[in-house]
């Protein structure tokens, strides 16, 4: 079970004007399961995006970059479910190119203005034919209130769908910001394993929005990890379809725009937590808080030290308080010149590590009190400097083993 992750209330996701959405059963891996999707975007908005960092990456992340670089205008997306289509060569290229080339022409558009994406198992190859025949029915079932449906039929090993929305007042006019995200393992930064889609109606310029993607990625998705292992297919892109009627955001300056931003984290951020919340076999979602770095990026670094370690995840399965793995990790997290005198820790309210050592009024009850807890925060002092960085991750539980030993049967 997901810890503490509702399901989502299709009429608590708002459509977002100029972006339509139909789901289908097209039997990609297996029959009477949602695995095909289609995303249908009026003409003149615009699409950002940002993709896995493992340079063996699979052919649809390969083509949604070269159609992102096209400039043709994107029109459409199209998302399988059940295949990654990663590691199939030649072969992987052209059946992504046709997957495009075949939407293209059921939409009278051009190959170059549809983005495909996959996700499920690699080394197969993907079932092209299938998808061609299913996009029919994914057409005719675009609506724009869709995204539950879409939430459901992009999920892979998740135990839940996942999707958020809000809405903010920006220059008088309803701004609208909704997004879905699939992922459960495979998870690590840059980007973790998943995909992810946000839509605004509002009114950004282009020229904003490939850092503006950049901006909310590093700032949600790739701040989770799961297990350290970084997918071959993750995928996060940002639409904005210019439709709410705002006047066009050129800077992000201003209080309408600061709100405007600050609301697409949000879905964002709540999007990538939700990954972690449903992360496979976990019964735990951990926060961790690296403060009084020199840098972010060494506190990145201490952060993803203690958060993809095995030990300290197995540790807070068991509910266990052994609390050296923490500083372990911290140790061999890379910073060389630090200062182990300094170091200090905390789980929630409870002060472990002072000054390097055992704090002398901590008790292994009181850990043990934290350590149950559905929801922890880790919190460790570098003592040197201001800098902070938090990322999100789970325990490792028997049932993660169990999930991906099962995961091709």
């Amino acid at each position: 079970m997901p810890v503490n992750l509702p399901v989502p209330v299709a009429a608590n996701l708002f459509p977002v004007a100029g972006v339509r959405i139909g789901v289908t059963e097209a039997g990609v891996r297996k029959a009477n399961r949602k695995d095909l999707s289609v995303f249908l975007l009026d003409e003149g908005a615009t699409v950002a995006g940002v993709f896995t960092q493992n340079r063996f990456c699979a052919a649809p992340v390969q083509v949604s970059r070269e159609h992102l670089a096209a400039g043709q205008g994107i029109r459409a997306m199209v998302i399988n479910t059940g295949n990654a289509n990663a590691g199939t060569g030649a072969a992987g290229l052209a059946n992504a190119r046709a997957t495009c080339a075949a939407l293209a022409k059921e939409l009278g558009l051009k190959a170059e203005q549809i983005l495909p994406f996959s996700t499920g198992v690699i080394m197969e190859e993907l079932p092209v034919q299938r998808i061609v025949a299913g996009l029919p029915a994914a057409i005719a079932n675009a609506k724009a209130d869709n995204w539950a449906v879409a939430a459901e039929g992009i999920m892979t090993t998740d135990t839940q769908p996942k999707a958020y929305s809000r809405q903010v007042q920006v220059g008088g006019k309803t701004v609208t910001v909704t997004g879905i995200s699939k992922g459960a393992g495979m998870i690590r930064p840059n980007m973790a394993t998943m995909l992810g889609y946000v839509a605004t109606d509002a009114a950004i310029a282009p020229a904003l929005l490939q850092s503006l993607v950049k901006e909310l990625a590093d700032g949600s998705f790739n701040r989770v990890t799961i297990d350290g292992d970084t997918s071959t297919n993750d995928s996060f892109v940002l639409v904005a379809t210019h439709q709410a009627g705002n006047a066009q955001i050129t800077a992000w300056d201003s209080a309408d725009a600061q709100a405007l931003k600050a609301a697409l984290l949000e879905v964002s951020r709540l999007l990538a937590q939700a990954i972690v919340r449903d992360g496979e076999g976990a019964t735990k979602f951990i926060t961790v808080q690296i403060d009084g770095g020199k840098t972010e990026a060494e506190c990145r670094l201490a952060a993803y030290a203690i958060a993809h370690s095995p030990l300290v995840k197995t540790a807070f399965f068991a509910s266990d308080p052994n609390l050296g793995r923490i500083l372990a990790a911290v140790g061999y997290a890379g910073i060389d010149d630090l200062d182990q005198s300094k170091i200090d820790l905390h789980l929630d309210d409870v002060h472990v590590v002072v000054d390097g050592g055992r704090n002398p009024s901590y008790k292994e009850e009181d850990g043990q009190r934290v350590m149950k807890q559905s929801e922890i925060t880790v919190r460790v002092g570098l003592g040197r400097g201001t800098a902070s960085q938090t990322v999100w991750t789970c325990d490792f539980s028997h049932d993660y083993v169990t999930i991906n030993a099962d995961y091709r049967s």
